[in-house]
């Protein structure tokens, strides 16, 4: 089935990015929709690989928020492809994937997100490794790194090679026992949370991973949350280049302020 794109006349004078710095502000107004392949994609700079649509407006972007209309070609499509994990179709941001058209080896990554809306699906992938993560040195979809922050209120960071996850470290941030019914989600919503991180090889050849936070119940500006070293222990470690990106997973969220900057 061919994928349906919509594109504002603002999106056709896009940029794209060739140096080591890669900054979105969202500025303008445009929509974004999901192509199978990232070579199908009509923004220069970003592959909507799965979520259905990502709109912007006035500085600020986000996923769908509520419920596609009956007859959307996404809602169709999704409902023949993954009903479960969509809410039949209705709710494809539920698996929102954005990918970097740009790659990044070295690099700083940081956005600011704001959650709306936790959806409460009866997927059984609803659970507590669900967050708002940044891609590391993408590969492919089973091969990067991940960081972020889950709604069980742990940072993470872990690893994905040739489809198996290993978790390289996570730590409590945010208090509280996460419950599929009755608590699902220890993320502060409806205001604004700031996620950076940084990934380099280090002297000794593996991959270092830090995550900071930038949330006044942690303090002011930016906070360390954790610092971890891939060896290469568990499996292969990723050393070369790849795409960034941003995973959020059954909830309704809005972004400001993208960066990502190769180190110098």
């Amino acid at each position: 089935m061919l994928l349906k794109f919509f594109w504002l006349a603002a999106l056709l004078n896009t940029t794209p990015v060739f140096a080591a710095s890669f900054v979105d502000n969202f500025d303008g107004t445009g929509q974004l929709s999901e192509t199978g392949e990232m070579s199908s994609s009509l923004h220069p700079n970003w592959w909507l690989n799965s979520g259905g649509y990502l709109y912007w407006a006035d500085g600020v972007a986000g996923t769908a928020q509520g419920e596609l209309v009956n007859t959307d070609s996404f809602r169709l499509l999704y409902t023949a492809s993954n009903a479960v994990d969509t809410d039949n179709g209705y709710r494809p941001q539920n698996i929102l994937r954005l990918v970097t058209r740009p790659k990044f080896k070295d690099f700083t990554q940081q956005f600011f997100f704001n959650i709306q809306k936790i959806n409460l699906s009866a997927s059984p992938n609803r659970n507590q490794s669900n967050g708002v993560l940044f891609f590391h040195r993408y590969q492919d979809g089973d091969n990067l790194y991940y960081a972020g922050i889950r709604v069980d209120g742990y940072a993470i960071v872990k690893k994905k090679r040739f489809g198996r996850y290993y978790e390289l470290k996570s730590v409590p941030v945010y208090p509280g026992h996460y419950n599929r019914d009755t608590l699902p989600n220890l993320i502060p919503t409806n205001r604004w949370i700031g996620l950076k991180t940084v990934i380099a090889d280090n002297a000794n050849g593996n991959a270092d991973i830090t995550l900071y936070l930038n949330d006044g119940l942690l303090g002011s500006g930016w906070t360390k949350i954790l610092q971890v070293e891939d060896t290469g222990a568990d499996a292969e470690r990723i050393l070369t280049e790849g795409y960034a990106g941003i995973r959020t997973d059954f909830m309704d969220v809005r972004f400001d302020n993208y960066q990502a900057t190769e180190s110098q």
